[in-house]
């Protein structure tokens, strides 16, 4: 693996900005990889053994993303919404798996390790690159049960909404009275009052690199409302 600066300097040029969580998540995900054993997780034949769950939408999980490789395009990125600063570490070949936590008392301890800056954030933030693991963080070894629709690679499963018509990947379809219901169907989804609109522009597609004609204009579709 990089070093700890090269890993930093990458990672917040990648997320656009140096701050206490960055390097919080570049020091997580080292110590989180180094503990499943997998010393260069970028590394092709490595990234495919790898599955991170990261707990906090926060500059921390975008360090821990940078530093592993991990995706959730590629599926080796969960997330998992709890507001906690952790990453789960899972090494797929061997089965370890250990969450790593970042302690409040970090914060707290930020003066003792870092009397001579100035700035509340500086402080944080080079207090971070100087303490130890032990202060820094806590460490739990967990057992993570992976079913095989959670893993990367193809769809291994399919459902269709029984209200909706919507195909649902991966058995993330809830049950209601025996038929398979979507999220956006159910009571357990995060916006309401969904409509299907229109909205101008809405045949565009992008020419090919070698065509440089308008593309054709695709049929016009029936029932929607249109957005202006």
């Amino acid at each position: 693996m990089q070093s700890f600066d090269a890993l930093l300097n990458e990672s917040s040029k990648a997320h656009g900005h140096l701050c206490p969580g960055q390097v919080v998540g570049v020091r997580m995900a080292m110590l989180g990889c180094r503990l499943i054993e997998l010393d260069e997780p970028t590394r092709r034949d490595q990234i495919k053994k790898l599955i991170v769950y990261v707990e906090m939408d926060r500059c921390t999980a975008d360090a821990v993303a940078h530093v592993t490789g991990v995706k959730l395009g590629r599926r080796s990125l969960k997330f998992v919404d709890y507001g906690i600063m952790a990453a789960t570490f899972v090494n797929l070949e061997t089965g370890k798996a250990f969450r790593v936590l970042s302690t409040e008392e970090a914060r707290d301890l930020a003066c003792a390790y870092a009397p001579d800056v100035a700035g509340k954030g500086d402080r944080q933030l080079e207090a971070y690159r100087r303490m130890p693991d032990s202060v820094l963080f806590r460490v739990q070894k967990v057992r993570v049960n992976l079913d095989a629709c959670d893993l990367p690679g193809p769809t291994r499963y399919k459902a269709v909404c029984s209200r909706c018509g919507q195909v649902i990947r991966d058995r993330r379809e809830y049950l209601v009275d025996g038929a398979p219901v979507c999220r956006p169907c159910s009571e357990d989804c995060y916006f309401s009052h969904a409509r299907e609109v229109s909205w101008p522009n809405m045949d565009w597609s992008p020419p090919a690199p070698s065509d440089p004609e308008p593309p054709r204009q695709a049929p016009a579709r029936c029932g929607l409302v249109s957005v202006s």
